[in-house]
């Protein structure tokens, strides 16, 4: 495997440490820079949980202004800085790091406009994803990118991340439902890119910025898309006796020219898994459920869904129920949008994987999944956003095992891998962060990383910003200029476990 050490520690920059907190309590309100262990010790990891790492110390700035002398001072001072959301990260992308400040954007959680007629709403980064519905929903209006932790993910994560959710496949992921950024860059510059309008002029940096995981600067504000709720909201709960069977009925439904709202697929482990947690009332006889949303007006939704039906009869499904009413579609997606937690009484801990694959490839790829566990020993259980081919394998392990980490760590490695191999890519929505990042050898050569790296100096000249992050190599050769890949047998040399 390939080693990405984390930038070295700054060893004068540790132990400078009482002057830059008194530093950044000029700064900000002294309340906000925290510094001491026990204040510090609920930041040293996300919700990847399986990787750790103190802050040198942290800051949670109370508007942009503070920001932006933030990271002016930082940039000046050669000081590394960690941007942080809510901290529901998968992939380690908010993991601190020894002599980074860590930037909470915690207190950045209002919503400072809603403008209807332009179905937009402009918001702080620190509100939930699923608080901009909760404030528009009273006028028959919605957000539509809907994670599974939409409860408590923050929008500002979801534009670093590109984070999407069961209803991408129809309404796009993050990057398709934001209009504009205010932006902090390294130097303290503020920048604001897009607005209200759909269409901006030159480059698409809005492009650029939704998904760059914290490596280019730092999210203030964010304005996003509000849609219409739809006249009728339909979904069907499909049960196959095969992986095949159900793989190839999600795919024929895509390929038929249907495209739902959502359309996701659990095997039987998951099932019984979420049926135990939440008592959605799925088929636990199945060997693949695949719950297909449909909305629009009554009569589209009534001919869809008949298609819908043919297409999974004709490939064999055995069971089908449709949805009568509203509480009973809720239902149906209480399972699956409980998936994770529901995980929690399969073992002690779980890897939750994401990676993209050819639709045509589902069946393929549980298959592959299922060897896999068995050459590995460690269970898994698996769902798709079916409709656009994002899979998200839950490994099950006991952390306390160092051996079963370490299977795990290869476990995911190689469906990463296989992914790659099917067509697709090592990531959907979660990111790269620490985790995947010697994957993207996988699918970029020196020289492509090397350009992305350009565009990252560009902004962030002394890779201050997220360092150690995404790419696979932050060192260079001073006589070739170029990233080196080095192998080494442990996958994060650098990081302590829990």
């Amino acid at each position: 495997m390939s080693e990405i050490a984390l930038p070295k520690i700054d060893r004068s920059i540790v132990s400078n440490k009482s002057q830059i907190v008194k530093k950044l309590s000029s700064l900000t309100n002294p309340e906000n820079v925290l510094s001491e262990a026990d204040e510090l010790r609920p930041y040293e990891t996300d919700a990847l949980s399986v990787y750790i790492q103190t802050p040198l110390a942290v800051v949670l700035p109370e508007n942009t202004k503070e920001v932006s002398e933030i990271l002016k001072y930082c940039n000046e001072e050669n000081i590394k800085v960690v941007p942080r959301g809510a901290g529901t990260g998968l992939s380690g992308g908010a993991l601190p790091l020894q002599d980074a400040i860590l930037l909470g954007l915690g207190k950045f959680n209002k919503i400072l406009e809603i403008d209807y007629e332009n179905k937009c709403v402009i918001t702080q980064p620190g509100v939930t994803n699923l608080g901009i519905t909760h404030a528009v929903e009273h006028k028959g209006f919605y957000y539509a990118p809907d994670p599974s932790s939409q409860l408590a993910c923050s929008i500002g994560g979801n534009v670093a991340e590109n984070s999407g959710g069961v209803h991408s496949l129809k309404y796009g992921t993050t990057t398709n439902n934001i209009l504009g950024v205010e932006m902090v860059m390294m130097d303290g510059t503020i920048c604001k890119i897009g607005g209200k309008s759909f269409d901006q002029e030159g480059y698409d940096l809005m492009g650029l910025i939704c998904g760059s995981e914290g490596l280019l600067g730092v999210v203030t504000e964010v304005t996003v898309k509000i849609l219409k709720k739809p006249e009728v909201v339909k979904a069907a709960l499909i049960g196959f006796p095969s992986i095949k069977e159900g793989g190839d009925a999600a795919s024929e439904i895509i390929s038929s020219g249907i495209v739902p709202a959502g359309m996701e697929i659990m095997d039987k482990a998951l099932i019984e898994a979420t049926d135990n947690f939440s008592k959605a009332g799925y088929p636990r006889d199945a060997e693949l459920l695949l719950i297909v949303e449909l909305d629009g007006t009554e009569s589209e939704v009534n001919e869809l869904i008949k298609k819908v039906e043919i297409i999974c009869k004709k490939n064999n499904c055995s069971s089908l129920k449709l949805s009568k009413n509203e509480k009973e579609r809720l239902s149906f997606w209480a399972g699956r949008k409980a998936a994770f937690p529901a995980c929690g009484a399969m073992a002690p801990d779980y890897y939750c994987m994401d990676g993209s694959i050819p639709r045509g490839k589902l069946a393929e790829a549980l298959l592959e999944i299922k060897k896999l566990s068995e050459k590995y020993n460690l269970p898994v259980a698996n769902c798709f956003h079916a409709g656009d081919g994002n899979l998200h394998p839950l490994i099950m392990f006991d952390g306390n095992d160092k051996e079963q980490l370490r299977k795990t760590e290869e476990f995911g490695s190689e469906i990463l891998k296989t992914c790659v191999r099917l067509g697709g890519v090592i990531t959907g929505e979660h990111g790269v962060g620490i985790e995947k990042r010697e994957l993207m050898c996988e699918m970029f050569n020196d020289n492509d990383i090397q350009q992305q790296l350009d565009i990252k100096k560009s902004l962030d000249e002394k890779n201050l910003l997220n360092p150690g992050k995404v790419y696979p190599i932050l060192r260079k050769c001073a006589e070739e200029g170029r990233v080196h890949v080095h192998k080494s047998k442990d996958k994060f040399p650098d990081l302590p476990r829990f």
